[in-house]
């Protein structure tokens, strides 16, 4: 989950007559951010979202930032695809069509790019996809690559000197975000979405190979103040969000002294507005060594944290430069943090070079043991400009396709193991692990010994849509399916062993319904993209027998 507020594109012609004078002087700017489709994909959790009538887990944070740091004198309106259509009205009315995405949006944000040629807009485009790939981004008029912050003032200048095409790039240079101004989330549509988003630091210390995140937004991590970032929950406060609030630092404790210092405010801030947040994000794993700063975290309410555990082969995680996840423990961390009062959520990748068969049952065996209930998996991928995509492409091992980054992708790479054999581990790992028994089973073990919240009260009112989700996973879980018997037990067994941990136990049971489904989908979607390689490669094979024949 990383955020999405730089701008790209690619250029071509544009016929300012169209416009109005007023739109050309620069002046006046109607825009519409528009937000593209993700596919299905581990996080949509489109199943779950419906019991609780929401239609996306996170807005568009990125666009909402946008929207902020372009002149104000500007009307915007702000359509997120996933949430709805953009109207007749809306296509008339604007002057001008930002998109943003990332690589998993592809099809959609070029899709609508084209719409909006169509349509005769003027084009502008960006988010971590385009700025990676801008030469995909065919038809856009506008390519504001790298971090807003800097290339959005030139795109803004460009416009008022009557450009309608341009390549804005920062050449290196990482903004200051401590003068990045408040998101208007003033343009988001709360009743359509599960969590809102902020974002407190950009950057990484670390050095993955596979991550693009150090190749986006460097390895200094970038902080907020304490008082802006206040200033933006106060926002989200005043305009009447009481539900959770998505951190979405790629990884939150990057500057540790400076997160403390945010935390150290943000506990009294919450307190004495009772409370009205619930917080998750990502970090790295080596928070589980730093018990003052769990301990601030569960002060302030935070719930969940993301790690990207990977793998549990420490040969794996030394060869792609991951030696944080090599210093401890990874069980012991994961039990440390859990014991703190925050469920862990983590990733796990399939595919390292030099990995041994059986990786996927090494993953498997490395879940239960841990017990985290939601444990993301997918197949290694080259990320363009990481460090990886570097190395495969000297070595001459990248192949045609490009990743999507989705679950549901086979490697972009050629593997030193037999991709037949890492596609198989990775199917038959994946089903398991979102059997609905092994699910409830693994949830509630992990329930037992989570720490206890250390903030009072409930983040979700009782009303009538909370009745009917839990009414409906009752049904399905505790009625329907081969878990009723289970499902009974170990909700009555969490009420009476850990209740102030119930409702949280409740919700990540519902998460089910989004595994239930999605395991298929990825089973599905990996086999035929497997068959359609293995013809490929067996006709490969066969012409290169028969050439070999007629040469001999």
């Amino acid at each position: 989950m990383r955020p999405e507020f730089v701008l790209v594109g690619d250029r071509s012609g544009s016929i300012w007559a169209s416009f109005s004078p007023a739109f050309i002087t620069g002046t006046f700017m109607r825009v519409l951010l528009l937000y593209p489709l993700f596919p299905k994909s581990f996080w949509s959790f489109e199943k779950a979202l419906e019991l609780v009538d929401r239609k996306a887990l996170l807005p568009p944070l990125g666009l909402a930032t946008v929207a902020a740091i372009l002149p104000q004198t500007w009307e915007f309106k702000l359509v997120d695809h996933n949430v709805r259509e953009v109207t007749e009205a809306e296509w008339e009315w604007a002057d001008m069509v930002i998109l943003s995405a990332m690589i998993v949006q592809r099809e959609d944000f070029i899709a609508q790019i084209q719409i909006a040629k169509q349509r005769g807009k003027l084009v502008a485009v960006g988010g971590p996809y385009a700025t990676s790939l801008p030469h995909e981004a065919a038809g856009a008029d506008f390519l504001i690559l790298d971090e807003g912050e800097i290339t959005l003032p030139m795109f803004v200048e460009a416009v008022e000197r009557g450009e309608t095409s341009g390549t804005f790039r920062s050449d290196g240079e990482k903004p200051d975000v401590t003068t990045t101004p408040i998101p208007r989330f003033d343009l988001l549509d709360f009743t359509a979405y599960d969590n809102m988003s902020v974002q407190f630091s950009r950057g990484c210390p670390f050095q993955c190979e596979f991550c693009d995140i150090i190749v986006l937004y460097g390895r200094k991590p970038r902080t907020k103040t304490p008082e802006q970032l206040l200033a933006e929950l106060q926002r989200l406060y005043e305009l009447g969000w009481r539900r959770t609030v998505f951190m979405v630092d790629d990884n939150f404790i990057g500057n540790k002294r400076n997160v403390k210092l945010l935390l150290k405010e943000l506990k009294p801030w919450m307190a004495e507005r009772g409370y009205p947040f619930h917080f998750n994000t990502e970090a790295s794993v080596d928070l589980a060594k730093d018990p003052e700063l769990m301990d601030l975290m569960v002060e302030c309410n935070f719930k969940a944290v993301f790690l990207g555990i990977e793998t549990p082969d420490e040969a794996s995680l030394t060869l792609t430069q991951k030696f944080q996840n090599t210093r401890d423990s990874l069980a012991d961390s994961v039990e440390a943090i859990t014991s703190a009062g925050l469920r862990v959520m983590a990733g796990f990748i399939i595919g390292f070079d030099g990995e041994k068969t059986g990786a996927g049952d090494r993953i498997v065996r490395f879940v239960r043991q841990t017990g985290i209930p939601l444990a993301m998996f997918g197949m290694l991928q080259a990320l363009p400009d990481t460090a990886l995509w570097h190395r495969l492409k000297k070595e001459g091992r990248l192949l045609n396709n490009n990743s999507n980054g989705n679950q549901t992708a086979l490697m972009n790479f050629v593997p030193t193991r037999p991709l037949e054999e890492i596609a198989r581990e990775y199917i038959d790992a994946f089903w398991r692990l979102y059997d609905p028994v092994e699910y409830l089973d693994r949830t509630y073990q992990y329930f037992l010994k989570l720490g206890e919240p250390k903030c009072p009260g409930t983040l979700r009112k009782i009303d009538f849509v909370a009745v009917r989700a839990l009414a409906t996973i009752i049904w399905r879980q505790g009625v329907k399916r081969k878990t009723r018997w289970k499902f009974w037990h170990h909700l009555y067994s969490i009420w009476r062993r850990n209740p102030r941990q119930w409702d949280h136990y409740v919700a990540v049971c519902g998460l089910a319904e989004h595994f239930l489904e999605y395991r298929t989908i990825v089973k599905t979607q990996i086999e035929q993209q497997l068959d359609a390689y293995l013809k490929e490669t067996a006709k490969l094979s066969k012409e290169a027998e028969e050439l070999e024949a007629i040469a001999s």
